[in-house]
């Protein structure tokens, strides 16, 4: 079994649940290492003493804090450890909210949250099945790897699922760090609907197992092909800016391609594109057993919305013809 990252106690009123945190992903990316140009040596970091250049052991190694002057305030992690809320165990929910009201913007990194024991479990199971009928997910902190975290936590099938957060004060204002954003724009009469057309065209149920990191498929490839001593087969060039005066058209061929896919023509069909046709991973039990989340006022309302406009436009252009 996994090794927990974090292990501690869920406190919701005063009921506490004892867990374990697992990491819920990883990379599969190749792992490069660095060399001497020409050659096959390695490059390696030392930690080293800037004044001598000595190496330094890590045992050996500190914190610090520069507080100016050419002073610094050193802490142990032991000192850190004992400031931090429940002593670095505490997973303390806050209150309860709606999950489609949290901006996806915020969402960091994912973890498992699993029962530390059989006598937890009882516990661990009401709370999973208490969120799951009310469709409400935990507003909770927690303190990991000397930093406090916001987190979400959600039920999804038998399991509670932990989102770590971003706060606030670390999600970037696009107003200021933007400065050529479009404010309200007119468009020609069609456009927007043929767009929306076009968007309709293309809905489908979401299925993560339909898709794959290609890119990784390619570097493989490339590693391969090295190997080998094969020769490597080049990318296709990225798609030009589409002409806003050739706009309308290049929407209608769209929404006439996505209707009749066999009309258009397929990019991943090309040569020296990346392979996209292996057998996709198999889907997770945790993914197949979570419940499907009920819409939302708001989220049916634009649901109708768009698809009566995608009518309307429908209904338009069987009069014009």
């Amino acid at each position: 079994m996994a090794r927990a990252v974090w292990s501690g106690v869920i406190s919701f009123g005063l009921v506490s649940v004892p867990v374990g945190l697992f990491t819920a992903t990883e990379e599969h990316e190749p792992s490069f290492h660095q060399f001497v140009e020409g050659t096959t040596k390695r490059i390696r970091y030392k930690r080293v003493d800037e004044r001598t250049g000595d190496e330094v052991d890590y045992g050996d190694i500190v914190k610090g804090v520069d507080v100016g002057g050419g002073k610094y305030v050193m802490v142990t992690d032991e000192e850190l450890d004992q400031i931090a809320p429940g002593r670095s165990r505490a997973l303390e929910i806050s209150s309860f909210a709606d999950l489609d009201d949290v901006d996806p913007i915020y969402f960091n990194k994912t973890y498992f949250l699993a029962p530390a024991g059989p006598e937890a479990k009882k516990t661990y199971a009401l709370l999973r099945d208490a969120m799951d009928q009310a469709n409400r997910a935990a507003i909770a902190t927690l303190v990991m790897h000397g930093k406090q975290h916001l987190a979400i936590i959600r039920a999804s099938g038998n399991t509670l699922v932990l989102e770590t957060l971003f706060f606030s004060d670390e999600v970037r204002d696009p107003k200021k760090t933007l400065d050529n954003l479009p404010g309200r724009t007119s468009f020609s009469k069609g456009e927007l609907d043929m767009a929306t057309q076009l968007i309709m065209s293309m809905d489908e149920p979401w299925k993560p197992d339909r898709y794959r990191d290609t890119y990784t498929d390619r570097i493989n490839d490339l590693i391969e092909a090295k190997r080998h001593g094969h020769d490597v087969q080049q990318a296709d060039e990225a798609p030009q800016a589409t002409n806003v005066i050739d706009l309308f058209e290049t929407l209608q061929r769209s929404v006439e391609s996505a209707r009749n896919p066999r009309r258009g023509t397929s990019k991943a069909s090309k040569p020296g594109r990346a392979r996209a046709s292996r057998r996709p991973a198999k889907q997770s039990e945790t993914a197949k057993a979570a419940p499907k989340r009920a819409p939302t006022k708001k989220t049916a309302a634009k649901k109708a919305s768009v698809k009566k406009a995608a009518r309307n436009t429908k209904q338009s252009s069987r009069k014009a013809s």
